[in-house]
């Protein structure tokens, strides 16, 4: 490996810069060092950027969409090996404290989303993934690369989604917000079989993707027709079994609850920029519902890999837009705009 590279870095509030920096080494037994072959650009690589993660370190390489080969691994590492083609998981977990046992990881005492906030990502030719046996999945053969490139992040937050929403054969659910969250959401809650499902987005574009893909059955402009009255002449007046808040805006939690039927299941998947929001008890009142949130667990990215291999899974359309790395700045520049179709912008070192 050579000694420096070129890496996207949070150099301060408001600011991304492409940079030289060091190439990284193995600083404990359980590390794993990936030569990066594509990186996504996260939602939550604009949080950073406008100082919304207050825990994200200036000066931090960004990245924590990647899929890589190993090129050097950790004295205690056995279950990966150099040369293995891997996706990176979004969260460091030691498996061992009482989060991590249980399969809470994002909540692992020893780790929990590290990479790209407050240690060095995967916006970059090398990456250290740390708790390598744990936050690296091999990719089975077969599966390229692109294929595999949103496991450890976005798909892993929609798979996990869809589980915690405890959809029934039959349910009629409804995601809001049609971008990459929201998606890689609908494309999982069709595992488990609804009757219906809906998205709603203030996006034509976004939603003809949707509609496009299989991804939603029936879709709504939320700034052209009136969400909740469509979902309740849907369902006989009663609203979605299941409702998933993928979109974060200013008006969409008070939209997911009042779209939810009573007795229903509110699953809170997107990040909020506004705080705090409104939880209108009062009026809640006798609705009986069950609110779930975030962030993701990912601790199925093995079981997602296997689905893509299986054809069950494929997000691979999601990615829109490829970049050279050294031209990272200008797929913030799309990405952040939300112009030409962009879906998700790819990185490629």
């Amino acid at each position: 490996m050579k000694d420096t590279m070129k890496a996207v870095v949070f150099k301060e509030r408001g600011q991304v810069v492409l940079e030289e920096r060091p190439v990284p080494s193995i600083r404990n037994p359980k590390d794993a060092i990936v030569r990066v072959t594509l990186a996504a650009i996260c939602s939550s690589d604009i949080h950073i950027k406008h100082g919304m993660i207050e825990r994200a370190r200036e000066g931090t390489i960004l990245g924590h969409e990647i899929v890589g080969e190993v090129v050097e691994v950790g004295s205690d590492v056995r279950k990966i090996k150099e040369g293995d083609r891997v996706t990176v998981n979004n969260e460091s977990f030691c498996g061992e404290c009482f989060f991590c046992k249980r399969g809470y990881v994002n909540n692992c005492e020893n780790g929990g989303w590290m990479l790209g906030c407050v240690e060095d990502g995967g916006q970059a030719e090398y990456v250290r993934v740390a708790y390598a046996d744990n936050c690296c999945d091999v990719i089975p053969e077969g599966v390229s690369y692109e294929q595999a490139m949103l496991v450890g992040d976005v798909l892993a937050t929609g798979f996990w989604a869809a589980e915690i929403g405890e959809i029934r054969p039959g349910d009629t659910a409804v995601v809001i917000g049609a971008g990459p969250t929201g998606l890689c959401t609908s494309m999982s809650a069709r595992l488990y079989g609804p009757s219906r499902l809906i998205s709603i987005d203030i996006s034509d574009e976004r939603l003809a993707f949707a509609k496009e893909h299989g991804l939603a059955d029936i879709t709504i402009n939320a700034k052209k027709e009136d969400p909740l009255e469509i979902v309740r002449s849907l369902t006989g007046g009663r609203g979605a079994d299941r409702l998933f808040e993928c979109a974060g805006g200013r008006n969409t939690f008070e939209m997911a609850w009042q779209i939810t039927r009573p007795s229903g299941i509110v699953c809170l998947v997107a990040h909020y920029e506004d705080d705090p929001q409104k939880l209108p008890l009062r009026r809640m009142y006798g609705k009986n519902l069950t609110f779930k949130t975030g962030g993701v667990h990912a601790n199925a990215c093995a079981k997602t890999l296997d689905l893509i291999k299986e054809g069950k899974l494929d997000t691979a359309p999601l990615i829109t837009h490829r970049f050279a790395l050294e031209d990272a700045l200008e797929g913030y520049r799309l990405f952040e705009s939300q112009k030409d179709g962009v879906i998700k912008v790819v990185l490629e070192p």
